[in-house]
């Protein structure tokens, strides 16, 4: 009869295998790699909804996989890659674009933050300048204003500080 411990043993080695033991179903290889390569072209143009700072080819958020599947049976039912790209666009906005185009909607997004740095460039200069300026205007000590500091530095002058 085996000990106790060899079976407690073996007994918490099997129930830590368990997780292991069960594995997902492994999606099908691309059974048309020039279509994969033509959905993963289009992907990378597209940003992920969710995600917003990757691309839909790059997120694995459900609504990116379902983006990248429209995008696969579009180019199933024979539309072009840039008619898939408008229709994302009209569909989701500019927004959708992982690099959009240069227009008056989407000024603000391309320069915004160059006029950002250079109104914290303008209030830096203009800060140091009112430093500058008010350092400049500190008022000079008379003889007498500094004969009396220097007395109450070196301790000389107790009398006078009652």
């Amino acid at each position: 009869m085996p000990n106790k411990a060899f079976l407690f043993i073996l007994l918490a080695l099997t129930a830590l295998a368990l997780p292991q033991a069960y594995a997902g179903e492994a999606e099908p290889t691309a059974d048309d790699v020039v279509l994969e390569k033509r959905v993963n072209a289009v992907s990378e143009e597209l940003r992920c909804l969710v995600c917003q700072n990757q691309t839909i080819a790059d997120s694995h958020a459900e609504l990116a996989i379902d983006l990248k599947n429209q995008v696969r049976e579009k180019l199933k039912q024979g539309m072009s890659e840039r008619e898939i790209v408008d229709y994302m666009v009209e569909r989701y906005g500019d927004f959708v674009l992982y690099r959009p185009q240069v227009k008056s909607s989407t000024l603000l997004l391309w320069f915004g933050p160059f006029a950002l740095l250079l109104l914290a460039f303008g209030v830096l200069v203009a800060k140091l300048r009112q430093r500058r300026k008010a350092m400049r205007e500190v008022p000079k000590l008379s003889a007498d204003d500094h004969a009396r500091a220097e007395s109450l530095l070196s301790g000389k002058d107790k009398g006078a500080q009652s």
